[in-house]
C-alpha cells in the first residue's frame, strides 16, 4: 500500500515517482483480479458481475463491462453509475479518479488516461507523472476508438464520435468528434424525430 503523502501526491495534481516500489507492488496485485475476470466465459454473467463489485470503486446496478478490459490500477478508483454498457477492449489509465456517469455508452477500444508526465526530459527519465480525474457524466456515448485525456469533462447527454482524441472539457448536449475533439453542433429537437440524418424514428 502506498503511503499518505505519495496517495496525496497521485489524487491532487502532484508530481510523483511513478516506479516507488510500494505502489508497483499494489498495481501488481490489483491488476491480478482483472486478469481472472478476463478469464470468465460470456456464459458466467453472475460470476462477472460479483467480481465487478470488487474491481471497481462503485458499479451502479444493470452496468455492463465486457471483458477484455484493462486497468493501470485494477479500477481502485473508478466510479461507474447505473445502466452503463462498456464494450470490448477498455483501457483505463486509474491512476486518480475516473468518474463515469449512468446510462453511459462505450464502444470498443475506448481509452481514459488519467496520467500524464512531464515535458522535462530529466524528469520523465526519473518516471515522475501527475494525475488529473476524468469525469463523464449521464448519458454520454463515446463511440469506437475514443481517446478522453487526463482533467477533461464530458457533459451529459453528449455523443463523442468515434476515433476521437478528447483533450478539452466537452459540454452538455452537443456532438463532438475529431482529432482534436471539437463540438459539431448541438443535440436538438430534430434529433428526437430523425436518426442517421433523415431517416425517421418510428418507436
Amino acid at each position: 500500500m502506498p503511503n499518505e503523502e505519495l496517495l496525496y501526491k497521485m489524487h491532487h495534481k502532484k508530481l510523483y515517482n511513478a516506479s516507488d516500489p510500494e505502489l508497483i507492488e499494489e498495481q501488481a496485485s490489483l491488476t491480478d483480479n482483472i486478469k481472472e475476470y478476463n478469464g470468465t466465459r460470456p456464459s458466467e454473467q453472475h460470476r462477472q458481475e460479483r467480481m465487478l463489485h470488487d474491481i471497481f470503486a462503485d458499479i451502479g446496478e444493470g452496468s455492463v463491462v465486457l471483458p477484455p478490459f484493462h486497468a493501470n490500477m485494477g479500477g481502485k478508483y473508478v466510479h461507474i453509475g447505473d445502466y452503463v454498457y462498456i464494450n470490448y477492449n477498455l483501457t483505463l489509465v486509474d491512476d486518480t479518479d475516473i468518474h463515469i456517469g449512468s446510462y453511459c455508452m462505450f464502444g470498443p477500444n475506448v481509452t481514459l488516461s488519467t496520467a500524464s508526465h512531464p515535458i522535462s526530459p530529466k524528469l520523465r527519465r526519473e518516471q515522475y507523472q501527475y494525475n488529473l480525474p476524468i469525469v463523464i457524466e449521464d448519458n454520454v456515448w463515446l463511440g469506437a476508438s475514443v481517446v478522453v485525456l487526463s482533467g477533461v469533462t464530458i457533459g451529459k447527454n453528449s455523443v463523442i464520435g468515434a476515433g476521437s482524441i478528447v483533450t478539452k472539457d466537452i459540454p452538455a448536449n452537443v456532438v463532438a468528434f475529431g482529432i482534436p475533439c471539437r463540438v459539431q453542433r448541438e443535440i436538438t429537437e430534430s434529433d428526437e424525430l430523425f436518426y442517421n440524418g433523415d431517416m425517421s424514428i418510428d418507436v
